[in-house]
């Protein structure tokens, strides 16, 4: 395997390494609301976003390198049933690190990320859309990575209050909660169905969390007020996190895949939204659940890190898969 010509790595370099991104740029942002919550000043947030910041342009620049030198593998992958998905991720990134910017006050590359991200996830968002609508797909190729491309518009208002007009934040959040809905159909009559997911896939089932933890956070941007329908959102992340939490011996078992990336984000929008619940309605609860989620969210996130690190220093990262 390690004597592989780089140019095969580069070949074999999966767009789905994306939500590794997702995952640090989430926890960097639950440690900048982990200060806030604290009133302890401490620089490992914003050391981690900048972080983060280079490895996502190191991860843009060896995939635009393998668009360029082997344009094929990149249109199989975009073609791909599943994979096609995690191309809304490059703009998800962008609207998380402009989260974070934002978050530590740097202002300017804040706004710069979100009109880059926001727009362009528009665009992937409508190109993703459009395969669904003219291609035909199985419904066991159906799996939570489907839901990846709607988490993006419900991510646009946290920042986008700041920077657009409230419409704006309005017009994103309405397609990521109305196509979140419709997907979760599709997804409970694949599970009750149809057959179990692939093992490689089923950490992915964390994603579940993501799109109700995010709706909530974004609602209460939008809104300013916790009402009937952000309980709602926030409940419902919270009995997903509940359901998962039963099938950890599952979990446990899974051999690594990159898809533990798949734990990673959706364990920091859990985590944020109990920081928020706990800010609006200062229940102790939401405080003690905050704090334990983030020690749970950091010791996941360093253990798949570290797993990743060892399957990449023995070469079983960019190769060809089955």
């Amino acid at each position: 395997m390690n004597s592989e010509p780089s140019g095969s790595r580069l070949r074999y370099f999966p767009i789905t390494l994306l939500p590794t991104v997702m995952g640090l740029a989430g926890l960097a942002i639950v440690f900048l609301k982990f200060q806030h919550f604290s009133h302890v000043e401490q620089p490992i947030g914003r050391w981690l976003l900048y972080g983060v910041t280079v490895w996502f342009a190191f991860v843009a620049a060896v995939y635009l390198a393998k668009l360029v030198r082997y344009p094929a593998e990149v249109k199989a992958e975009f073609l791909h049933p599943i994979r096609i998905n995690f191309f809304a991720a490059i703009s998800i990134c962008l609207l998380l690190l402009a989260i974070g910017y934002l978050e530590i006050g740097q202002v300017a590359p804040a706004r710069v990320l979100w009109w880059i991200g926001a727009p362009l996830h528009l665009f992937l968002l409508l190109v993703i859309l459009h395969g669904w609508f003219h291609k035909h797909y199985k419904i066991q190729s159906f799996n939570p990575a489907w839901f990846i491309p709607v988490v993006g518009p419900l991510l646009v208002p946290i920042a986008g209050v700041a920077f657009a007009d409230p419409e704006v934040s309005w017009f994103f959040f309405a397609i990521g909660i109305i196509y979140w809905i419709v997907l979760l159909a599709v997804f409970v009559n694949r599970i009750f169905f149809h057959d179990p997911l692939p093992q490689k896939l089923v950490p992915t089932l964390f994603i579940l969390i993501a799109p109700p933890a995010v709706g909530f956070i974004s609602y209460v941007k939008l809104t300013g007020v916790l009402d009937p329908f952000a309980r709602i959102l926030f409940y419902f992340g919270v009995f997903n996190a509940l359901m998962l939490l039963t099938m950890i011996g599952q979990f446990r078992r899974i051999p690594y895949f990159v898809s533990w990336w798949g734990y990673t984000f959706p364990m920091c929008a859990f985590t944020i939204s109990l920081f928020l619940m706990f800010k609006e309605s200062q229940l102790p609860v939401f405080r003690t659940a905050a704090l334990v989620m983030t020690v749970l969210t950091t010791l996941t996130i360093l253990l798949v890190m570290v797993k990743t690190l060892i399957v990449a220093a023995r070469g079983g990262i960019c190769v060809p898969e089955d």
